[in-house]
């Protein structure tokens, strides 16, 4: 019945049945972090401790899955604690094929663990040639890491072509679709065997969550996944799920606006004289807008500028922002501005950044839900101000 309601109607509705005690509409908040047995194994019903499994973490993960077109989801305590258990599937001499223009923890988890205390190899490639990523496979690497959109560049990778090279070379694909979100873009339905999310951006919306999960329909994978979920303590609290889940029920809404209004924020940047470059993939001048038609709904909430300027003059221009919120995060209801040099890549090694283009004058923008004249006219004053002196 699942598979034949479209993707809102799902969000809605799946892993969230009346409860079948007394009838609530609204899923439960399950705290216990135990639950009685009659006797030895003797269970009231399938639950024995919380984090092995729990009735809220149940529902979240099936509308989870859900969302992904995916057969399991497995929800963590953070995206970066998903990020650890994909790593913890593989050990030394095992190697690693990741997208160079990555979020910025992914890269730190890397290079400061995975690597140094695991013992995988990394090779960090330009995903947007294919050939290149092509001649990156050895007879050691089990999983190429793709994402897109890209933090903070906004760059598309297509996915069913990558995915296409990877399966012929007996490797695993994960596409982190934090960006995009299920609302935009189904990874799994494009060839990749695992989609990583951050469940604290769009999919939580509002800026009260701390989660990660992963969605995958290879029922080996799930079972090693929620395996390390389970020994490795990265579960989320019940009260995470339950707020997730109602992010849920509102995504596809949320989106629509996110997407409407990003576009809108890119038109005006795009034009402005004190703007050097824009960033969003829904532009038809963005070098991968074909791919991403082809691979996504819409464009989702992400735009990222070049001001006119440098640090001073990003400094002045988060600093005169009324609406826009200066936050090392993204995804909320509310309009949200950072500066990913000193905040989602301020471990990346500044000769890395710059090649990437991820320069001392980028802004990266999360764009709200709120009245769209509102945001472009606080972008506007800001933008006025970031020319004069800080005061």
């Amino acid at each position: 019945m699942d598979e034949l309601l479209s993707n809102e109607t799902r969000y809605i509705h799946s892993g969230q049945d009346p409860d079948p005690l007394t009838g609530a509409m609204c899923t439960p908040i399950i705290t216990s972090a135990a639950f009685a047995q009659k006797g030895p194994k003797e269970l009231y019903s399938t639950y024995e401790y919380s984090r092995l499994s729990n009735p809220t973490r149940d529902a979240f993960e099936t509308c989870f899955a859900s969302s992904e077109n995916a057969t399991y989801g497995i929800a963590f305590s953070s995206g970066s604690a998903a990020i650890t258990a994909i790593t913890g599937l593989y050990g030394p001499g095992t190697h690693i094929i990741c997208a160079e223009d990555i979020y910025g923890g992914v890269f730190e988890i890397f290079t400061n663990f995975s690597e140094p205390k695991q013992g995988i190899k990394v090779t960090y490639v330009n995903t947007l040639d294919s050939e290149v990523v092509r001649n990156a496979f050895t007879e050691q690497t089990k999983l190429l890491w793709l994402e897109t959109p890209s933090n903070p560049t906004l760059s598309i990778t297509d996915i069913e072509e990558l995915s296409k090279i990877a399966h012929e070379n007996n490797c695993l694909v994960i596409v982190d679709n934090t960006f995009a979100t299920p609302y935009c873009q189904n990874p799994l339905s494009l060839g990749a065997d695992l989609v990583l999310h951050s469940i604290t951006k769009y999919i939580g919306g509002h800026n009260d969550v701390t989660m990660g999960a992963i969605a995958t329909n290879n029922s080996e994978l799930a079972k090693e996944i929620r395996y390390l979920q389970y020994i490795l303590g990265l579960t989320p609290s019940p009260f995470d799920c339950y707020l997730s889940i109602r992010g849920f029920k509102t995504l596809h809404l949320r989106m629509q606006r996110h997407s409407e209004n990003a576009h809108s924020v890119a038109l005006f940047l795009n034009q402005h004289p004190l703007v050097e470059k824009v960033f969003y993939p829904g532009l038809p001048d963005h070098p991968r807008h074909d791919i991403a038609k082809k691979q996504m709904k819409t464009f989702s909430g992400i735009v990222s500028f070049y001001i006119k300027g440098q640090r001073e003059t990003v400094t002045r221009f988060v600093k005169a922002l009324k609406i826009f919120k200066f936050v090392s995060s993204l995804g909320s209801t509310d309009s949200i501005a950072s500066y990913p040099v000193i905040m989602s890549h301020e471990a990346v090694p500044e000769e890395k950044r710059l090649r990437l283009g991820i320069t001392d004058n980028m802004i990266r923008l999360s764009v709200g839900i709120e009245n769209i004249n509102d945001i472009i006219a606080d972008l506007s004053q800001a933008l006025e101000k970031s020319q004069g002196n800080l005061g």
